[in-house]
């Protein structure tokens, strides 16, 4: 019983690390992209995703797309919003009418930002310095 207990705790404060972790990452991300904005309005094609920016300073989650300055896309859906398009997905990322300025996904327990340098241009976003290494020409 204690074992399993241990195993538990030891579990789910991995998997609060992991949240944690996004959060961080996403904070970057969305005010790098957007850095204009005072409250950046987010919508999440997965609802367990909004968890994520629930917590985080200057962001608020939104219920419409249409709503959204910053929509974060799961999984491939018809989106004719104008915001700012960001994947969790590789896959996502190379499908060309998602229209995503970059992405952001967990390889081999490793995190990987990608942005897509044709689509930061069409948006005329300028990342900041410290993430000009995260932009490619093509996948």
């Amino acid at each position: 019983m204690k074992k399993l207990l241990l195993i538990l705790l030891l579990a789910s404060s991995l998997l609060a690390s992991d949240v944690t972790t996004e959060r961080k990452i996403y904070a970057v991300i969305v005010h790098a992209l957007l850095p204009e904005l005072q409250k950046v309005k987010v919508w999440c094609s997965d609802r367990s995703k909004e968890r994520i920016f629930q917590a985080m300073q200057g962001v608020v989650c939104v219920a419409s797309q249409n709503d959204a300055d910053f929509v974060l896309l799961s999984e491939n859906t018809d989106i004719n919003s104008q915001a700012v398009k960001f994947v969790t997905s590789y896959k996502l990322l190379l499908e060309k009418n998602l229209d995503a300025v970059g992405g952001f996904f967990w390889q081999k327990g490793r995190p990987n930002i990608l942005f897509l340098r044709k689509n930061l241009q069409d948006h005329h976003i300028v990342l900041p310095q410290s993430m000009q290494e995260y932009i490619e020409d093509e996948l």
